[in-house]
């Protein structure tokens, strides 16, 4: 039997990833609401970020772990897919995303949290509780 994601350390990341849920979502609601028309791509992508930490936490708290991986998984492809674009065409992204240069106004901990992530999962799903 796997062990649950929401026990021992997986208490801390379940806590890392609730606080970015909160963060980018304040984000996002703040960028969408007042000024959309400057950056819709990188607010939209902010917003896209914010739902997809609010369901890897919800799926890392419930232990729902296929769920978790698929938006972990996300969440890494999308950290390395905007932290290169935003890198290679700046003009693309006039406002920055929790993403952006591969989270560099996170102190890179978007970058770091997924691997993390992926890893915990991993290591729990062939733990015996």
């Amino acid at each position: 039997m796997a062990e649950p994601t929401n026990t021992g350390f997986g208490r801390l990341l379940v806590a890392v990833y609730a606080t970015f849920a909160l963060a980018a979502t304040a984000r996002a609601g703040v960028q969408l609401a007042t000024r959309f028309g400057e950056a819709p791509l990188a607010y939209l992508l902010s917003a896209l970020s914010a739902v997809v930490y609010v369901v890897a936490t919800v799926a890392l708290a419930r232990s729902a772990r296929g769920v978790a991986t698929a938006a972990v998984a996300f969440e890494l492809i999308g950290v390395l897919v905007i932290g290169a674009l935003s890198v290679l065409d700046p003009a693309a992204f006039p406002d920055e995303t929790v993403w952006s240069d591969y989270g560099r106004g996170y102190l890179f901990i978007p970058l770091v949290l997924p691997l993390v992530g992926l890893y915990w999962l991993r290591r729990t799903a062939s733990s015996r509780a």
